[in-house]
């Protein structure tokens, strides 16, 4: 059975050491993600999506977020940049993308995904029903930050009943780790820390 991964959030501003809001320790888990997304089989991997977290200075200013963190990511800007390659993913592997204004992806209304380098625009609730529609019921989630949006995303995937894997070694958080976050977030929920 084929799987569905999401990369959450790979961004400058969260992964180097000198981005606007660095993730302690993302920088280490950069070259081992891109391995593992290289070694990705087609044969049994569905699809790529990665994430964006996006703003735009006038609404950002106005935001929940905007009380608890500095700007960032900020579309356009070299900060909002992925540091991890899709190019690295198997082009049989399709790949898409995902930008959020808000830390959980299933937050907005109307949020669409696209394939990574092109603009032809799915919903992003018929997306994940058409995954599961066919068959897909397992994702993997890696990237930043554990107790934020991986997090709501992990969440989010199992409000729509799909079992969820995230590898230790390939996320990390602001405060707590993904082992802590599924401790005390999803004890008894089917999420597998890897």
């Amino acid at each position: 059975m084929k799987n569905f991964v999401i990369v959450v959030d790979m961004q400058r501003d969260f992964v180097a050491a000198d981005g606007a809001l660095p993730v302690p320790g993302a920088g280490d888990i950069v070259a081992p993600m891109r391995d593992w997304l290289a070694g990705l089989r087609p044969e049994e991997t569905e699809g790529v999506l990665f994430t964006f977290d996006t703003h735009v200075p006038e609404i950002y200013a106005a935001s929940e977020e905007a009380k608890q963190f500095p700007p960032h990511c900020v579309k356009g800007t070299p900060g909002w940049q992925l540091v991890v390659d899709p190019g690295a993913v198997d082009p049989a592997i399709p790949t898409w993308r995902l930008e959020k204004g808000v830390f959980d992806m299933w937050a907005e209304e109307g949020i669409g995904i696209v394939p990574i380098d092109g603009d032809r625009l799915r919903s992003r609730n018929r997306f994940f029903g058409d995954l599961a529609r066919a068959g897909i019921e397992e994702v993997t989630v890696v990237g930043v930050a554990a107790d934020y949006c991986v997090r709501w995303a992990v969440e989010g995937l199992l409000e729509r009943a799909f079992n969820v894997t995230v590898p230790s070694m390939l996320t990390r958080g602001i405060e707590r780790q993904i082992d802590r976050v599924a401790v005390e977030q999803w004890p008894e929920l089917p999420v597998e820390i890897g």
